[in-house]
């Protein structure tokens, strides 16, 4: 009997998780686009949309991104007047980083882009509230002869909660274990 090649490209955890996350990253940019943000933008607005005025070495752990890669990125969004930058009150040397009232409002435009993206992935959020990180998702609801959901959404938002986590808890263990 043959041994299967351990080395083959579609084989390999990486080359799945790297294929998938180009796919979705791809996937945001025409939700992005009438919003005037990249996917990059639109990951540092989520945390300032969460927690504004964060420190410039706190948004970056945060979004693992490093300095090179961050600086230009808060220096577009604050040309275009979403952010702007503060010394700290406490200390000189900590840079935050606050939403301006322009930045404050998009985050209105953008409540639909995770919806938007999970159907066109074919989940149906429609149906379901959202579930928070880490707590099973209850079960389901009798079918209340509702028309189907829209946008072709096929799977549930169990099934998206259940990969997220996994992907999440995936990424814990790897981060975890030290380099050999």
């Amino acid at each position: 009997m043959a041994v299967r090649d351990p080395l083959q490209l579609d084989d390999q955890l990486c080359f799945a998780l790297y294929s998938a996350s180009r796919a979705v990253i791809r996937s945001y940019a025409p939700l992005l686009e009438p919003l005037g943000l990249t996917y990059p933008q639109y990951l540092v607005l989520l945390v300032l949309w969460q927690r504004d005025g964060v420190a410039v070495h706190q948004l970056g752990e945060r979004l693992a991104l490093d300095s090179g890669t961050l600086t230009p990125l808060l220096k577009r969004l604050e040309q275009q007047g979403l952010v702007e930058r503060r010394r700290g009150e406490d200390d000189e040397r900590v840079v935050r980083i606050h939403l301006t009232p322009a930045g404050r409002a998009l985050r209105g435009k953008a409540r639909r882009i995770p919806m938007e993206l999970a159907c066109r992935a074919g989940y149906d959020l429609a149906s379901e509230r959202s579930i928070p990180r880490g707590r099973p998702p209850a079960p389901p609801a009798e079918p209340s002869g509702s028309p189907p959901p829209s946008l072709g959404c096929r799977r549930s938002l169990r099934d998206l909660v259940r990969l997220r986590d996994e992907l999440t808890a995936l990424a814990r263990r790897l981060s975890a274990r030290p380099e050999r």
